[in-house]
């Protein structure tokens, strides 16, 4: 079986750790291929920076279906581009924040999400309300540390972990949601320190790709996830074009 993750983003260094997590929880018999599009943000921070890192996502799942890939993760907590890729994918699809909020539902009666900049808390909201865990999701919480800013700050972990904690006995929760996916190598010893289970959505998202493919499930394909109308597109994405 074969996993392909696409950090949306254009830094590799963050890819190559998305990478190395998405690998420690996969199974046997499951390779993971982390990968970065050509063209898109350096991180992915407001609505700007989501809608241009879609057109180097859907890149990545084109290529990645001439190359026999299995099933996708989308590794920013935004899940940028997840209804688009469920229409070009054959194999299923899964955002880290829908496989985090879905995760964490099942250990407790409320979960927080701790993620990045403040800026960025509306659309986690949009999200627990997507996937039906508006119920479930008891905050939203920002550390006020930027994305790439988690590769070069020596106290990002520091940080990170209080805003964690807080979290927890503010809203009341059992588990913390991490939000985003360059935190995703923290989460081990984020939830030592706090002693509450932690969530990081590229496992999360990686275990469940995994077992949909294992159970021989992917998107319907009957309704709006078909494959897109064949169409000429113009201009920087006339390779976008679709159909013959």
């Amino acid at each position: 079986m074969l996993i392909k993750v696409v950090n949306p983003n254009t830094t590799w260094s963050m890819t190559a750790r998305i990478g190395a997590c998405a690998r420690a929880v996969a199974g046997p018999g499951t390779s993971v291929e982390a990968v970065s599009p050509s063209m898109g943000p350096a991180s992915i921070e407001s609505h700007y920076d989501e809608a241009l890192a879609v057109p180097g996502l859907l890149d990545e799942i084109r290529k990645g279906e001439r190359e026999g890939a299995d099933g996708y993760v989308i590794a920013c907590f935004g899940d940028p581009g997840l209804d688009a890729a469920r229409e070009i994918a054959s194999g299923p699809v899964v955002g880290i924040a829908e496989a985090a909020m879905h995760t964490a539902s099942m250990l407790g009666r409320g979960f927080s999400v701790v993620t990045t900049l403040g800026r960025t808390t509306g659309r986690a909201w949009d999200l627990a309300g997507r996937y039906g865990m508006r119920e479930a999701c008891r905050g939203v919480h920002a550390c006020e540390i930027p994305v790439l800013a988690l590769d070069t700050d020596p106290d990002a972990r520091k940080i990170v972990t209080g805003a964690c904690l807080d979290a927890l006995y503010e809203d009341g929760s059992d588990v913390v949601v991490l939000g985003c996916a360059g935190m995703s190598d923290l989460c081990a010893q984020i939830s030592a320190d706090i002693g509450a289970p932690v969530v990081d959505g590229v496992a999360a998202a990686t275990l469940t790709v995994q077992s949909l493919v294992t159970m021989r499930l992917s998107t319907g394909k009957r309704g709006e996830f078909a494959a897109p109308p064949q169409k000429r597109y113009s201009g920087l994405l006339e390779d976008f074009t679709t159909g013959d």
